[in-house]
């Protein structure tokens, strides 16, 4: 079943009038004005017009973000798919030369993920993301320029550096507009855009593959095509994406105080932007938080792997440059599927989100097996395997899920999604350098570790699934039945979920 309504009554007893003033002067949430004029109505009122602000959010906001992060994907895909024409030889990335410009992004987006966070938070959320998809299609245009190693890692690493604020910018924009129980499904189904980014960038690469001029060669076509499409949107984006539901243009007033009371039960508030240190070392020692940051570690690691050498691989199954470009579009399609129904099952299904993380990755884990274990000759039963690789998403998605659910106080949740996002890149690294050149075409040493990356992910999401049933308990037990109203006033306070007694965890 789906996450309990969380009734906010409108009525208020005058005999505890005084203590919710106290209250409310503690409140610096940007959504606490909004959050106060609830009361104006009753709560007939405030139902009546949920289904009507939902759908008006899901019309803008849902439509804005799928684009955004198909774009984005398509962008880090570039260079994969230039990899499968000239790339490599124009610009002398043979041997492990190529695999560094591949981990060069991800160091660019670890040296930016926590001040990222930190500006997400610090600064209007809409405007600063559109400003990062301006400035990185300026630089995807520019590797278009790139002539040597040096400059293709320069450009690389700045390229990461500014692409390290869209994903946290997105989870911070779904917890701001949508319940505990809306978030899985749709942060799944924009997830699944990454699938989309596959099957467009294969058709893509595989088109201009087909151009030929003496002008300019097809790998820089490809990051130039993709480079202005990300322009043209960049300006989209900040002209239609709101900064809070206090901010949407597309909503009413009366519908901003909807949207305001139907996102309270997350316990969270909306966004605060003072910075509080003490909320960040909590962060640091929180085990819920080393827990995520360790399947952020191993799903980088697998990330970072399949997705710059995929063509490798299936070039290393006996397909021409082309065909091995051609053959990812598969992989999107599985993507496109298989997340978001990932997502309505984390929804539908009441506390199930570390198990379904835990069961998504047996299918890859199997398809690693395969590929280390079946013979070259049946080069079709290898490439099937390497297309289950791309279920990653599935995983990635609901630790996001679990971040933006579970972490409380928004200087705590911008440190844990920046630490998040650090080993994620850390983990990238990693991957991008376990495939060595001499192993191709099985690459028995980057199958090994990914294998263990997922088997250490379904450990880690049994522990953190049992840790977090354990402390709710507990806190039931001390405090009583929790995520009631003083639950929803402790989050527009900015109380951390450690500080929070009747703050509950969605598992």
């Amino acid at each position: 079943m789906s996450e309990k309504h969380h009734d906010i009554s409108p009525a208020r007893d005058p005999s505890i009038e005084e203590g919710h003033m106290a209250a409310e002067k503690q409140m610096k949430d940007i959504g606490a004005d909004l959050y106060l004029e609830v009361r104006q109505y009753s709560r007939e009122e405030l139902d009546a017009e949920r289904k009507v602000v939902l759908r008006k959010i899901d019309w803008v906001i849902m439509p804005m973000i799928c684009m955004t992060y198909m774009i984005q994907f398509l962008d880090k895909l570039s260079l994969n798919y230039a990899n499968a024409y000239t790339l490599t030889p124009d610009l002398g990335l043979q041997g492990q030369r190529y695999a560094w410009v591949a981990a060069i992004f991800n160091f660019g987006y670890l040296f930016w993920a926590l001040p990222a966070n930190y500006l997400i938070q610090r600064l209007p959320v809409a405007k600063y993301t559109g400003s990062m998809i301006l400035v990185w299609s300026i630089l995807l245009c520019c590797h278009v320029a790139a002539k040597n190693y040096a400059g293709i890692l320069v450009l690389r690493f700045l390229l990461g550096m500014f692409e390290a604020s869209i994903s946290p910018a997105i989870m911070n924009i779904v917890s701001m507009f949508y319940t505990r129980a809306e978030q899985p499904v749709r942060m799944c189904i924009f997830l699944a855009f990454n699938g989309a980014a596959t099957m467009i960038g294969a058709l893509l690469g595989y088109g201009l593959g087909h151009a030929h001029s003496p002008h300019i060669k097809t790998w820089q076509l490809i990051f130039l095509v993709i480079g202005l499409v990300n322009f043209v949107w960049s300006w989209v984006f900040l002209w239609v994406m709101p900064d809070s539901p206090a901010s949407a243009r597309f909503l009413t007033h009366k519908q901003r105080i909807v949207a305001i009371d139907r996102i309270a039960g997350n316990m969270i508030g909306v966004k605060t932007t003072t910075f509080d240190a003490s909320q960040a070392l909590e962060a640091v020692l929180d085990v819920k938080v080393h827990c995520l940051m360790l399947i952020g570690l191993a799903c980088g690691v697998i990330n970072g792997g399949v997705s710059n050498f995929a063509s490798s691989l299936i070039r290393g199954f006996g397909f021409s440059g082309i065909y091995a470009t051609l053959l990812q579009l598969p992989t999107g399609a599985i993507e496109f599927v298989v997340v978001p129904l990932c997502g309505l099952a984390a929804g539908y299904f009441r506390d199930s989100r570390c198990i379904i993380l835990g069961i998504i990755c047996l299918p890859p884990l199997a398809g690693l097996l395969g590929i280390r274990l079946t013979p070259l000759s049946k080069r079709w039963t290898l490439v099937g395997c390497t297309w289950l690789q791309y279920i990653i998403g599935a995983p990635v998605i609901l630790s996001w899920n679990l971040l933006t659910t579970n972490i409380a106080g928004h200087t705590k949740r911008s440190t844990a999604n920046g630490l998040w996002f650090l080993f994620y890149a850390a983990g990238n690294i990693a991957g991008a350098n376990i495939f060595f050149a001499k192993e191709a075409p099985r690459y028995f040493s980057a199958l090994t570790g990914l294998c263990v990356c997922y088997g250490a992910m379904v450990v880690i999401a049994t522990c953190l699934y049992v840790w977090m049933w354990a402390e709710n308990k507990r806190r039931d037990r001390l405090y009583g039945v929790g995520e009631d109203e003083t639950a929803i006033e402790d989050g527009f306070r900015n109380q951390t979920d450690g500080r929070a007694k009747h703050f509950r965890y969605a598992l």
